[in-house]
């Protein structure tokens, strides 16, 4: 199995995590076409465009986020 050195972890968790998301959030919103048949064609087409738009912009803020999310939580030593 191809394993990626794990420098590059936060840039695989935004793909799959992205992947995951968009997928969610285009089957909800192609919901009406189901009852047309049409749900595939239009699922996958909404979510290659929401996955293709959203790889870049998670992996760009992830670094952000993470520095807000450490700045808005304590870090106790057990």
């Amino acid at each position: 199995m191809l394993k990626i050195p794990s420098r590059y972890s936060h840039l695989a968790y935004g793909v799959i995590q992205t992947g995951f998301t968009c997928s969610i959030s285009a089957a909800i919103a192609n919901l009406p076409f189901a009852d047309r048949g049409m749900f595939l064609q239009h699922w996958l087409r909404a979510w290659g465009i929401s996955w293709l738009t959203m790889v870049p912009i998670v992996v760009l803020a992830a670094p952000l986020i993470r520095r807000i999310v450490d700045r808005i939580t304590s870090h106790r030593q057990t």
